[in-house]
């Protein structure tokens, strides 16, 4: 029975390293780092400052430089109706001057042109003057137009052009609002918040929704919270722009050695890396290793060091895996941990101490070795 039990030892011995964990130690996870594919960055404050800061500089006002602001111009599908007035005596459209007996003065009745619709070729219809350019043009260039074109047939014409029905410069707002609609742009320069008010607002808490801008293939996000913090950021709309409002829910994932394993939805303005760890309960004071706090991240290339960046395997989307390392035993990290931004979908793993994975050998040892020990006992 000796031997048997001498055989037991050093075999729970030999099986020591398949001890059940949560994840990898921090002596494997030093061991990983020798491998170039992923690279393992500590997390110190300049890096957390720099993180920071590059996801500050997402910006409405930035991604849509320049967004005009002038006089509408015409497209196809809009309706105008054309007014023309000539001089006194009338020649070509015949207006009529009326004289009022009190006064002596003379009024002029303009012509006016049935509506029509702008054509798609961009063209409208005027009498004696033909097919005029309108698309693309604002309504006082094509009455300067219509003007030349009936210069020398008409007496002295003045020509007003007016929008009846606006149908191509418009904003499509949907998402979470009270309702989806299109929007009609005009003159006014009308502004992201604008096209939000005009869908009857929000259905959501302003700080859970996120706002996208999608303008031809350009399409970026930001919090609609910081849309109404920053002024800037309230950008003018052009034809086309279509506004999305989502109810984005961002998540991070924490395992290992912390107070509770889970997806934990966090707030569309974002959360630190210090927040995030709270939680998640804070760290297991029992079985943590306070310097194996590690994030894992598909991180933008322009945010890693450039040696590390060439190293790492890209994904179809151009970011590349990187690992982060928090060692809480350096007081400083507590500093950097503050401003390290999270990312939707970031995974925190929180290794065991090498304490806590002896005291898992040694219940398993005891555990192994206490049906022997009650065997022995029996047959003295």
């Amino acid at each position: 029975m000796r031997i048997g039990g001498a055989a037991m030892l050093a075999t729970l011995a030999a099986c020591s390293g398949w001890i059940a964990t949560s994840g990898p130690s921090v002596r494997e996870m030093a061991a990983a780092q020798a491998q170039p594919s992923i690279p393992l960055i500590d997390i110190e404050p300049h890096l957390a400052m720099r993180l920071a800061q590059a996801q500050r500089r997402e910006s409405f006002a930035d991604e849509f430089p320049g967004s005009p602001h002038g006089d509408y111009r015409l497209g196809p599908g809009d309706t105008v109706e054309v007014s023309i007035w000539e001089s006194p005596p009338a020649v070509l459209f015949g207006n009529i001057a009326v004289v009022n007996p009190q006064t002596a003065e003379s009024s002029v009745h303009a012509t006016v042109i049935p509506e029509q619709m702008v054509t798609a070729e961009g063209y409208v219809d005027v009498p004696f003057a033909g097919p005029v350019a309108a698309g693309g043009h604002t309504p006082r260039e094509v009455a300067a137009e219509v003007e030349k074109l009936l210069a020398g047939k008409a007496h002295a014409p003045q020509v007003q052009v007016r929008v009846t029905r606006n149908a191509s410069a418009t904003v499509t707002i949907v998402g979470e609002v009270s309702q989806a609609t299109r929007m009609p742009l005009t003159s006014r320069g009308e502004r992201l918040l604008d096209a939000i008010a005009a869908a009857g607002g929000v259905r959501q808490p302003v700080n859970k929704l996120s706002i996208q801008v999608t303008r031809g293939a350009n399409v970026h996000v930001l919090p609609l919270e910081r849309v109404i913090r920053e002024p800037g950021q309230n950008i003018r709309l052009m034809p086309g722009d279509v506004v999305s409002v989502s109810l984005q829910p961002l998540s991070f994932v924490v395992l290992g050695a912390t107070g509770k394993n889970e997806e934990i939805n966090f707030e569309v303005q974002g959360i630190t890396l210090s927040q995030a760890l709270a939680r998640a309960g804070g760290l297991d004071d029992a079985r943590s290793n306070a310097r194996g706090v590690y994030l894992f991240r598909l991180e933008d290339p322009a945010v890693v060091a450039a040696a590390a960046s060439k190293k790492a395997p890209f994904t179809v989307d151009g970011k590349i895996p990187v690992v982060y390392q928090l060692n809480l035993l350096d007081p400083m990290s507590f500093v950097a941990a503050r401003t390290f931004p999270m990312h939707d979908k970031d995974v925190i793993y929180v290794a065991d101490a090498p304490s806590a994975e002896l005291q898992k050998f040694l219940n398993l040892l005891a555990s192994a070795l206490y049906p022997i020990a009650t065997t022995v006992n029996v047959t003295k």
